[in-house]
């Protein structure tokens, strides 16, 4: 069977390489992407291989093209991506790329340490040009005709009031050395604060200097840029004043302890003046010079943005080949490097062609050496994808990785997952929405998926815009079989029923019968799916929906637990395990049959045998037996009611006796689960137990003893893998103990056995879901756009589009998404435990290649978070 319903074969093989071809070699095989290497050094450490140093030099390179990054980032400079991957540089090419980046790095490190010391000049000037603005309207204020500063200063020296004594003007600094150093007035210091420091500092310098400062401040209204963060900060300027060289020290240490900068502020309004005047100036040339520097640093950058990407796959190549270069070993001349993988076999010669392009393009003369080894190792399993599979591929092996060889469910599941679920979801109207939704991804894929979006909701809906789009599919035909379409329906072919009261009548009474047996049915049914008069009957429509879904949901759910059953027949004769046929499927298959597809069967016969209008009154509607008493009758062997009059409680003749014939061998079918198997496997240790010792040598020393007593003996395991070894799928018992080989079987069997009943039931919420999302599409309907549409006039169309984008919102985020989501959620659950149960083991590993392509996607994916 092909590589679609099973896993591609691998073959491990052994490659040999010139030295000085293996790095071209190996970049063809990163390219190509189909093989898996295997690491032959596994004890040694990563930091004693051989390539470790050309390891570390493209992670040095990688460091400097992410710093590169980050600055053009920062600037909002758009990075060019062409989509193309550049082929992995030689070598050689190393030393020129290292020197590339180092020149990059060490020009932008400088060009940030020049513009970072000017913008502290600018911040620093700045800060100053404020201080002289606020300080020159403190001295400038007026108070009763001196100078604020005079009545700061009489403050904080005396007492007015209690000296007696009039003091002359006031002087700031120091008086002079001829007068009397003991009374001294007060000096002052400026600076600037971080506007939230403000509160504690105030509050500081009055507890530390005990109220014998004055403090002055006022906002600077623009924030100003700090230099190292390149953040907005706002900040105030003060003005203290004090008494004393004491008071001196311990102002500044309070201003140092809260980070706040002191500048020389002259005490003369001259001396001000002309530092404003030098401040703007020198703030002027500082800032032509940091636009002339920002203009540098952005022609850097920019010529940087244009190669950064291809750069970044560059060095991410060259440093994956070298990490694979590192599996290898090396012989021991040197010059040969020895390694092993996994290679499909379809694609052997490909891979062959690859080594000797890569041969060819290091110039060696060595052709390079493939060989195929054999092993006992389970090989990897590898399935083949395109962008249509993929999503399908990953919700199976969100279950398990199958193992090698065994039947790959996911053909299966592109049909039966979106038709399970559009059996929950059915809905016309809903299926289209969600359809068009998967036919937008699927149309603008390739736009889409160049926009390399984070949002991880999104990424999921669109890597399963596939799913989407068939699951809307399904949708629109189970909505269209169900006659639904936002819990209204169709009347496409006409109805086959009739109304033949009068108007008065149908005016008069709310609820009214229509007789099928009588001339109100045609007595012919509804072209396609359910007839549209069931939408009008809403005493016994849901009465009736749930007999018709009920049913089908059982019916589908034997269907698919029997097709996984027979899928698993399939793993069994590839693997020839015919012991697992006798012991395992066959009595699965008829204990399945005889008691649940037997159900189904008597829910064809009593759609087909019953009727109202049947003129047999045994077969009459109201002689039709229950299929559920009847099957829990025939399990318990209970023998039914037949004092019905002229109605029967069979469907046939012999219906009772073969129903006992079928529980019966139902029930020998779970003794031959449980005994057969493990009783075989003991009977042939025995035997293997009791055969003569054949000796392995001959007269001549050779082996062919040896060799024809394996092949009297042995099976043609030795030349497949480990998988058909053991009888498929991993389930050998070779090296198992007796009792655990029968505890194994018991929880096989007594999985299988009730897991039929359960499962039987699980898929009953097929009918759950599919009632439950109908019945809120018309809930929505009743209670929210019919009463849009009951409004008249002018009043009536306003109320109608607000009540419409209510009702769209609601239908679009409850019962498309979040039912959608619920309704997917269920179908996962089929598939996983009732379906793939049957067959699957998923014991296996996955096939993960050597490819350029998976690196640089995983790489680009951990660099954005």
């Amino acid at each position: 069977m092909g590589s679609l319903f099973r896993s591609e074969e691998m073959s491990l093989c052994q490659l040999f390489l010139q030295s000085e071809a293996a790095y071209a070699c190996v970049s063809e095989l990163g390219e190509l992407g189909l093989v898996q290497f295997r690491d032959l050094n596994p004890d040694v450490n990563a930091f004693q291989r051989k390539f470790v140093n050309e390891v570390r030099r493209c992670d040095e390179m990688e460091r400097k093209l992410r710093y590169l990054e980050k600055e053009i980032k920062k600037d909002g400079i758009p990075m060019l991506d062409t989509g193309e991957s550049p082929e992995a540089p030689q070598p050689r090419e190393m030393i020129d790329l290292e020197a590339t980046f180092e020149k990059l790095e060490n020009e932008l490190r400088e060009v940030n340490q020049n513009a970072e010391a000017l913008k502290r000049n600018y911040l620093e000037l700045t800060e100053l040009k404020h201080i002289l603005r606020k300080t020159q309207v403190f001295f400038d204020e007026q108070e009763g005709g001196m100078h604020t500063t005079e009545s700061m200063t009489r403050a904080l020296i005396t007492d007015e009031s209690r000296t007696g004594k009039a003091m002359g003007p006031v002087q700031l600094g120091f008086l002079e050395k001829s007068q009397d150093t003991e009374e001294y007035l007060p000096c002052f210091v400026a600076g600037v604060i971080l506007r939230e420091r403000l509160p504690a500092f105030e509050r500081m310098l009055w507890r530390a200097c005990r109220g014998n400062v004055f403090l002055r401040q006022a906002m600077i209204e623009d924030p100003l840029e700090d230099p190292s963060t390149g953040d907005k900060v706002y900040k105030s300027v003060f003005i203290i004043f004090f008494q004393g060289d004491q008071l001196k020290t311990r102002v500044k240490k309070i201003c140092e302890g809260f980070r706040a900068t002191l500048y020389p502020c002259p005490e003369a309004p001259t001396d001000r003046r002309e530092m404003a005047m030098g401040v703007m100036t020198r703030i002027e040339d500082l800032h032509t010079v940091l636009g002339q520097t920002q203009d540098h640093r952005h022609r850097v950058l920019v010529a940087a943005a244009k190669n950064l990407k291809n750069w970044f796959v560059k060095v991410r190549k060259i440093k994956a080949i070298y990490h694979t270069l590192n599996l290898f070993n090396l012989d021991v001349t040197q010059k040969c490097l020895i390694a092993e993988c996994w290679v499909p076999l379809l694609d052997f010669e490909t891979i062959q062609i690859a080594l000797r392009r890569g041969t060819e393009r290091s110039g060696s003369s060595v052709p390079p050496i493939l060989n195929r080894m054999e092993t006992f190792e389970d090989p990897p399993t590898y399935n083949r994808t395109n962008k249509f599979t993929h999503a399908f591929q990953a919700l199976i092996n969100a279950y398990g990785v199958a193992s090698y060889r065994e039947m790959n469910p996911a053909p299966y599941t592109i049909i039966t997952f979106p038709f399970l679920f559009a059996v929950m979801f059915g809905d016309l109207g809903h299926g289209t929405i969600m359809a068009l939704f998967g036919l937008w991804m699927v149309l603008k894929e390739k736009p889409l998926a160049a926009k390399k979006s984070d949002n991880e909701i999104w990424n999921i809906f669109f890597g399963g815009r596939y799913i989407i789009f068939l699951m809307g599919v399904f949708s629109m035909y189970t909505g269209f079989v169900y006659n639904d379409i936002f819990s209204k329906s169709l009347n496409v072919f006409g109805s086959a029923w009739s109304i033949n009261y009068n108007t008065s009548t149908v005016m008069s009474n709310k609820a009214l019968q229509l007789d099928p047996a009588g001339a109100d049915y045609a007595q012919t049914p509804y072209p396609v799916g359910l007839d549209p008069v069931w939408q009008v009957a809403p005493l016994n429509k849901i009465i009736f929906q749930n007999a018709y879904k009920m049913k089908i949901s059982i019916i589908f759910g034997v269907i698919h637990m029997l097709f996984g059953v027979f899928v698993g027949l399939f793993n069994h004769r590839y693997f020839k395990n015919k012991m697992a046929i006798y012991c395992e499927f066959i009595p699965q298959v008829i204990f399945l049959v005889f008691l649940f597809f037997y159900m189904t069967l008597l829910m064809f016969i009593k759609w087909v045998k019953y009727s109202a209008s049947s003129k047999i009154v045994a077969y009459s509607a109201g002689c039709a037996p229950s299929i559920l008493i009847t099957f829990i009758n025939m399990v318990l062997f209970k023998a039914p009611d037949e004092n019905n009059g002229d109605c029967s409680p069979f469907m046939f003749a012999g219906q009772q006796g073969l129903q006992k014939f079928l529980v019966v061998v139902a029930l020998l079918c779970v003794p031959w689960m449980l005994l057969a198997k493990p009783i075989l496997i003991m009977r042939g240790r025995k035997e293997a137990a009791h055969q003569p010792i054949v000796p392995y040598s001959n007269e001549n020393g050779d082996a062919d003893g040896l060799n024809q007593h394996n092949n009297a003996t042995g099976t043609q395991g030795a030349q497949q893998p480990p998988a058909q070894q053991q009888g498929g799928a991993g389930h050998g018992h070779d090296n198992e103990e007796m009792s655990e080989i029968f505890i194994h079987q018991g929880i096989h069997t007594i999985e299988y056995v009730l897991g039929s009943v359960s499962h039987t039931a699980s898929y009953l919420r097929l009918w759950a879901l599919s009632l439950a999302h109908a019945q809120l599409a018309e809930v929505l309907w009743n209670m929210v756009l019919q009463n849009g549409l009951k409004q008249d006039g002018w009043i009536g169309g306003i109320a109608l589009w607000a009540v419409f984008a209510f009702w769209a919102v609601l239908t679009v985020g409850i019962l498309v998404l979040m039912e959608g989501l619920s309704a997917f959620l269920h179908t996962l659950r089929l598939h996983w435990v009732e379906f793939q149960s049957k067959f699957y083991a998923g014991l296996g590993y996955a096939f993960q290649p050597f490819s350029f392509e998976v690196i640089l996607e995983s790489s680009s994916s951990s660099s954005e978070d």
